[in-house]
């Protein structure tokens, strides 16, 4: 909320202040920690996209073999036409 009020001279005394409070190799080690957990949420996520791809491929696929499924099956007609009835004679 109030990071986006400080300006150039304060971050550069923020940081003056962390390395004389941390030491330099402190935040050599939480630096180089947030570079892995950066790295290692970038590999998560692009594993995340392959197997999201994987299962749309899948759901594709299984929707299509249906589609096929459903358009080989045809109607079989009846054994017997219905018994067709004779015309009326004319009374004469």
């Amino acid at each position: 909320m109030y990071l986006g009020l400080l300006g150039g001279y304060e971050w550069v005394i923020l940081v003056g202040a962390a390395i004389v409070l941390f030491g330099g190799s402190k935040i050599r080690d939480v630096a180089r920690g947030l570079g892995a957990a950066k790295k290692e949420f970038q590999v998560g996520q692009a594993e995340a996209e392959v197997a999201a791809e994987r299962a749309r491929a899948q759901a594709r696929a299984q929707a299509e073999a249906e589609a096929a499924a459903q358009q080989s099956v045809t109607p079989t007609p009846p054994a017997t036409p219905p018994a067709a009835t004779p015309p009326p004679q004319p009374n004469s």
